[in-house]
């Protein structure tokens, strides 16, 4: 109705009536009395007396909004927002006097000429509400159009059956058949607002849609097939759904407690399919639940990205240490708020989304999951649908413009998945827990909480066959010490651990004792311990540790246990950390070599052993240098030059007898500060220091790249390079913005778009950019 009155305009309610198609329901109602209406109605499934009746409710509601309102003269009016949420409501795109507002007196009269009518002046108003009033006579436009030639119909009514626009460069409108023709009479009009563009004014597309149509008004929900739930039934099914969901949550967040997931180092980041495997996989659940679970921690900020991991916060640790109650109460409160539908595993591009991926907010999931709410609770009391899949045809009716993405079998289809994983949707019904999350109270949304969920199970049911059975949500104690000794196989409503040699063996390693271990598990047991368990443990423990690996940079052995026992406990060798695993064999905490040196300083006579075992023969070894030391450059001049400028390698200096030193002098002072240096390559002499500095660093480019590069440094211009990444990657970078510091370029890379460091040394080729 909203959209249908923005199409409109300022619009008297006998236009909206007809418009929606209930004109003449009043009349009807009073013509023929109620019974009448009556009959009307139940032949017409809603009579024109029930849409009217409607109508008034939606005005009335939309005005309590101050979306719209009646003016002074009868006319109602829409709220500029309101406006703005259509592009073209109904297909239309505005009306003649408002697409026409801004054309030229000339052109208007070109138009009436074209229509055949008579010009009434000549200033614009005049024309303008001529040519409107010709137009909005329907039967007019009809005749115009049957009248048109074949290609103009066509085109005409396409555009009134669809959007009523069409993109069409003003070049092209003699190529375009029929365009002309209904740009020359006003049925077409260009748009004032976006160039190449035209649009068909809204009486055009009233009159060709003919009086047959209207703008659709559905008053009422579509039905769906309901039956009868009591609301204990509700409650019981809410509670069963809220505790396992609060157990698997905490399962979930456990495991990423011991091993943080890894994020994605592609795209958005986020946890990938093979991280939600694995977790699921020790957490024992499903994907779906794995990812509720991750999502709304996330939203109650017991999860963080933290480098290339999502870690837990120093909240999660009093969150685990709160009742079932608070917890889920923490996590539903996150679900209502979050901007997205956490369990939605694909894009709009068809890729699968990872969890946490950080995705923008969306407004179709925030309006779908108020919409799911609001539908569920304008249910008659009492009643829930047959079947949850329903509520997703009553979603669109209450939001329209929350758009499914369409990638569910039904439509949204793992939102209503969500809501039932958390209770919130039971029997087909809003549970409690739903009504209170809804009404946005945390103190009534905890208090249905601790009302509905049963506090934290302390203690377990042990059996023969070496399991643990809890019920209901362990507590974070009991859970932590069964995780310890134990390996989790369901998780629920009710948690299920098994022992074994290898779980006990993992608690004996952790430090704890057999003693220890059976007098916990004791404490949390409902009666005594199995005697098959606590045969396992002491089993276990006896086995536990009769061989023992340590750890040593060095071992030292001989045959004369008297001698190790001298080494270990020699005063001077105390640094070396020696330690007797044996009567022929000594653990060092020092290196091999430090050790060695440190026996011969202390009178002893020590061979080092190979890997192999074999004795190691050490060689003097002569230290030489790497590559010999450059002789000074010697800077040769011209011919006709003093002798006494060249620089000579040792020696006795020149003999300066006889030399000109006021010649001598005003050479000094002419020439440059710093003589220039040659290549070492071909003996050209640098141009700048830049130049000098790049080619010691950059040893792979010849003379010509490094003046080019060198160039580009100086003068601040872009450049293209030939680059050898570490990892060998032979690319192309160009490059700007530089900055020299050597043995760096640090500089604005087009091809990655992003500033980076480039290496000197790595640069193997330069070009013009």
């Amino acid at each position: 109705m909203a959209e249908a009155l923005v199409a409109l305009g300022p619009a008297e309610r006998r236009e909206l009536e007809e418009l929606l198609g209930i004109a003449g329901a009043k009349r009807a109602e009073g013509a023929e009395g109620p019974e009448g209406a009556q009959e009307a109605e139940g032949a017409r499934g809603l009579g024109k007396a029930a849409r009217a009746r409607a109508l008034d409710e939606v005005l009335e509601a939309l005005g309590d909004q101050a979306l719209v309102w009646p003016d002074g003269d009868g006319l109602w009016c829409a709220a500029e927002p309101l406006r703005l949420v259509w592009r073209a409501p109904l297909g239309f795109v505005a009306s003649l006097d408002t697409l026409l507002a801004d054309r030229g007196t000339e052109e208007l009269r070109r138009m009436l000429v074209s229509l055949g009518v008579p010009s009434p002046g000549s200033a614009k108003r005049q024309r303008l509400s001529a040519l409107v009033g010709h137009i909005r006579d329907p039967q007019r436009v009809l005749s115009l159009v049957a009248g048109a030639p074949a290609a103009a119909r066509a085109l005409l009514e396409r555009l009134a059956a669809g959007g009523g626009e069409l993109h069409l460069p003003p070049h092209e409108y003699g190529s375009r058949p029929g365009a002309r023709w209904a740009l020359e009479r006003g049925l077409l009009v260009p748009d004032p607002h976006r160039y190449e563009h035209i649009c068909m004014p809204v009486e055009v597309t009233l009159a060709l849609r003919g009086t047959a149509w209207h703008a659709p008004f559905d008053p009422l929900p579509p039905p769906v097939s309901t039956t009868p739930v009591g609301p204990a039934d509700v409650d019981r099914e809410a509670s069963a759904a809220a505790t396992a969901f609060t157990a698997h949550a905490t399962s979930v967040l456990a495991v990423c407690a011991a091993a943080p997931p890894a994020l994605l180092k592609s795209g958005a980041g986020g946890v990938g399919a093979r991280e939600l495997s694995r977790i699921g996989k020790a957490a024992r659940c499903d994907d779906t639940l794995v990812r509720l679970a991750l999502e709304t921690a996330y939203g109650a900020g017991l999860v963080a990205p933290d480098g290339g991991e999502a870690a837990m916060t120093d909240d999660y640790d009093a969150w685990a240490a709160q009742e079932p109650a608070e917890q889920f109460a923490a996590l539903l409160r996150a679900w209502i708020q979050s901007p997205r539908t956490p369990t939605r595993t694909r894009g709009d591009d068809g890729k699968t989304l990872p969890a946490l991926a950080g995705a923008p907010p969306c407004d179709c999931c925030v309006w779908a999951r108020d919409g799911l709410l609001a539908a569920a609770a304008r249910l008659a009391p009492g009643e829930g649908v047959e079947h949850a899949a329903e509520l997703g045809t009553l979603i669109g009716w209450y939001r329209p413009y929350a758009g499914d993405h369409g990638q569910e079998t039904a439509p949204y289809a793992a939102l209503i998945r969500e809501a039932e994983l958390l209770g919130v949707i039971a029997r087909g019904a809003l549970s409690r827990l739903g009504a209170a999350a809804r009404d946005d109270s945390s103190t009534g949304l905890a208090a249905v909480c601790r009302e509905l969920l049963p506090a934290a199970a302390k203690t377990a049911h042990f059996g023969a066959d070496l399991t643990a059975v809890v019920t209901g949500t362990p507590s974070a104690r009991l859970a932590a010490l069964l995780d310890a000794t134990a390996e989790r196989e369901a998780g629920g409503t009710a948690s299920v651990w098994r022992f074994g040699a290898d779980t006990v063996r993992r608690a004996l390693d952790s430090g704890r004792t057999a003693e220890a271990i059976a007098a916990d598990l004791t404490a949390v047991a409902v009666g005594a311990l199995p005697q098959p368990l606590t045969y396992l443990i002491h089993d276990t423990a006896r086995g536990h540790g009769r061989v023992r690996v340590a750890t040593a940079p060095c071992v030292i052995h001989g045959a004369e246990p008297a001698l190790l026992a001298e080494l270990a406990a020699h005063r001077r060798l105390a640094g070396l950390g020696l330690r007797q695993v044996a009567p022929t064999v000594l653990l060092s905490r020092t290196a091999l070599d430090k050790t060695l040196d440190a026996l011969r300083s202390a009178g002893y006579a020590p061979v080092a052993e190979a890997a192999d075992g074999a004795v190691r023969i050490d060689k003097p070894r002569r230290r030489r240098a790497t590559a010999p030391v450059p002789s000074p450059r010697l800077v040769p001049l011209a011919a006709s030059e003093s002798p006494f400028l060249v620089v000579r390698q040792g020696g006795a200096p020149p003999d300066a007898s006889g030399v000109d030193l006021t010649a001598l002098a005003a050479k000094l002072l002419a020439a440059p500060p710093v003589a220039p240096v040659p290549d070492p390559q071909n003996g050209v002499p640098y141009a700048t220091d830049v130049e000098e500095i790049t080619a010691t660093y950059a040893r792979l480019l010849p003379l010509t790249d490094v003046r080019q590069l060198s160039h580009a440094i100086s003068e601040g211009r872009a450049v293209t390079i030939e680059y050898v990444a570490a990892s060998g990657n032979r690319t192309v970078r160009t490059i700007s913005e530089i900055d020299f510091d050597p043995p760096y370029l640090y500089a604005w890379c087009h091809l990655r778009d992003d500033e980076r460091v480039f290496a000197l040394s790595r640069i193997h080729g330069v070009m013009p950019a």
